[in-house]
């Protein structure tokens, strides 16, 4: 079962189970997988439809911040619910150490030298760990093993 279908799945059940949360957050998922379809004219498969789940986390995390600083603490537990149905979606992610290790490792594969080769890293770096680590904490992974 891909993903996309999963998803479906899951909002017949957040339907069947009158979870109105669950499922406003899955409805939610759902109309951004479908405006990239119609924006890009694509069959989303499994990566895209994890970078899409890794956008939405990353716009609720900001959203709880900004709400958090106007003292909005109802609006930040709501968001930090859908973070929480969101990240069911994504596959497990790396640790900090296993992020490193993999950057080191590519680091080697390329040839890289300094912080000059920084992009062609991260490059290779997103195709490799896409959806699998924050992307974040990989490039501050980048930074250590391009400047060490």
């Amino acid at each position: 079962m891909t993903l996309k279908e999963r998803i479906t799945e899951d909002m017949k059940a957040a339907m069947r189970a009158k979870d109105t949360e669950r499922l406003g957050t899955i409805r939610l998922l759902t109309a951004a997988m479908k405006q990239k379809e119609v924006d890009e004219r694509v069959e989303l498969d499994d990566a895209a439809v994890v970078a899409i789940v890794d956008k939405l986390i990353k716009q609720r995390k900001d959203s709880i911040e900004a709400f958090q600083k106007a003292a909005r603490q109802d609006l930040a537990d709501k968001e930090a619910a859908e973070v929480t149905v969101l990240q069911a979606y994504l596959p497990a992610r790396l640790t900090p150490d296993e992020i490193a290790t993999e950057v080191k490792a590519i680091v080697a594969e390329l040839g890289a030298k300094g912080p000059g080769d920084m992009g062609k890293v991260m490059g290779a770096v997103k195709q490799r760990l896409a959806g699998k680590a924050e992307m974040g904490q990989v490039s501050a992974a980048v930074k250590a093993a391009l400047a060490g």
